[in-house]
């Protein structure tokens, strides 16, 4: 039987995406670039079908891919455009996209779809060329949103380019699309500005922008709650999200100051880890994000004997499906999703004691009426927490291990004012969650635990 097609919308409050019954929807993204260009239909089968299994609820894809997009031509020969005019797409190219979307669909994916890399708009770096105007944006956008009018789609616009001197060849693909799919599908944009970082600088104003996706890039342990903060307290209010956070299996600069390429030494340089893809998450979400990216080098292009490695890639992508990364962010996706999580409102207040400096932050947040909330901690630190933030006199606690999903129970406690409380473990790997519930609600506490066991450098 075929899987009924969905549609989103964002909530009364603008925080958060749902469905068109009003259930939440969380979204969970891969970063799978190259999937419309790189893969052919059996490997794409296997590709979503282990994201789905994972706990993954969409794919961000690119049309006009980035490696060579243009003049490249996908496993069937076939090349996106006619002399690379957007005007004139290559129906047989198109005809594999749609399987790959479909595909994705009946599965339970939203696939994000990027309608170009940025290159073809600004080359900046990279391959190019530049091929878009106003005019040619908006007949490219047309067709898409025409195209993929009653699929699972989210649009994401940009493509790793700052929009600087570009916004109205943005905004003209925009209009083209909600013209095309007749306002159907949600939009936001992807960018790389270092000093403004995603789409709200310069678009959260723009009605065609429905979702702010922030940009926190690639750098060893990123803040990227601020931005997700930032973006969260913006009038008027829309969800945002982590769109590319840090990569597993990408190797990046000791110091933090971003990731590592062509350069003649490896000192200090360590690949991204999956504590590194837990953190992003947590982070993200704990300060009100709607959803979360994981992101992996291997995957991005997906690696292969086929292909040159770029940044170092050390891994083909089927194994780095295996990684432990991304089954701990659908661990993240399953413990949000116990609770009603559209709920919980970013708190730091929560924290009484015990907050640390750089990577050992705690994020916290609390429902909105008080009846539950998470507080996640980095390294497995002490802390102290401000019990009267939460509702009830009765509050039961309990550890979530992001490796694994399994529970630790720490007991019901009386809601006295703060109390302190110590991680099972701490280390560089130790990232815990606090879990403390109103006793009276029976929050279901399922059995999460995975096969998985995580005690070594992935």
């Amino acid at each position: 039987m075929a899987r009924a097609k969905r549609l989103l919308k964002i909530s009364d409050d603008g925080h958060y995406m749902v469905y068109e019954n009003g259930a939440p929807f969380l979204y969970l993204a891969d970063t799978a670039w190259e999937l419309f260009h790189r893969l052919n239909r059996e490997e794409a089968d296997e590709y979503l079908g282990d994201r789905a299994a994972k706990g993954f609820t969409a794919v961000q894809a690119v049309v006009l891919a980035e490696f060579d997009g243009l003049t490249e031509p996908n496993p069937y020969g076939h090349l996106p455009l006619v002399e690379n005019d957007p005007t004139r797409p290559v129906e047989a190219y198109f005809q594999h996209v749609d399987y790959i979307v479909n595909k994705a669909e009946s599965l339970g994916l939203f696939v994000g779809m990027l309608p170009t890399w940025g290159d073809k708009v600004l080359k900046a770096w990279g391959l190019g060329p530049e091929i878009f105007n106003t005019a040619n944006a908006r007949t490219y956008g047309e067709y898409l949103g025409r195209r993929y009018k009653d699929n699972q789609i989210i649009w994401i616009l940009g493509g790793d380019r700052t929009p600087v001197g570009k916004e109205d060849v943005w905004r003209a693909m925009a209009e083209g699309l909600k013209a095309g799919d007749e306002g159907k599908h949600l939009a936001t944009f992807h960018g790389a500005d270092k000093d403004r970082r995603g789409s709200s600088p310069f678009f959260h104003n723009d009605a065609w922008l429905d979702v702010n996706m922030y940009y926190s890039g690639h750098s060893w342990a990123m803040p990227n709650y601020e931005g997700i903060a930032h973006d969260r307290s913006l009038t008027p209010p829309k969800p945002t999200f982590d769109g590319e956070p840090r990569y597993e299996n990408c190797p990046y600069i000791g110091d933090g100051s971003g990731f590592f390429k062509q350069r003649k030494r490896w000192d200090g340089i360590t690949r991204g880890n999956a504590h590194q893809m837990r953190e992003a998450a947590y982070w993200a979400m704990l300060a009100g994000a709607a959803g979360h990216t994981y992101g992996c080098l291997d995957i991005c292009q997906f690696y292969d004997e086929k292909w040159e490695p770029l940044i170092f890639a050390n891994t083909y992508w089927r194994p780095a499906m295996q990684f432990h990364g991304a089954v701990q962010v659908g661990l993240m996706r399953k413990l949000f999703e116990t609770r009603p999580w559209q709920t919980l409102v970013p708190d730091q207040a929560l924290i009484a004691a015990g907050q640390g400096a750089g990577e050992d932050h705690l994020q916290a947040a609390c429902a909105a009426d008080g009846s539950f909330a998470f507080v996640y901690t980095t390294f497995g630190n002490p802390f102290g927490v401000d019990m009267a933030k939460l509702s009830a006199d009765k509050i039961t606690a309990r550890w979530f291990d992001p490796r694994c999903g399994a529970w630790e129970e720490i007991g019901e406690l009386p809601n006295t004012g703060p109390q302190e409380f110590t991680p099972p473990r701490s280390g560089r790997i130790w990232d815990w969650v606090l879990v403390l519930d109103d006793s009276a609600k029976g929050y279901p506490v399922p059995d999460l635990a995975t096969e998985l066991h995580f005690f070594g450098k992935k």
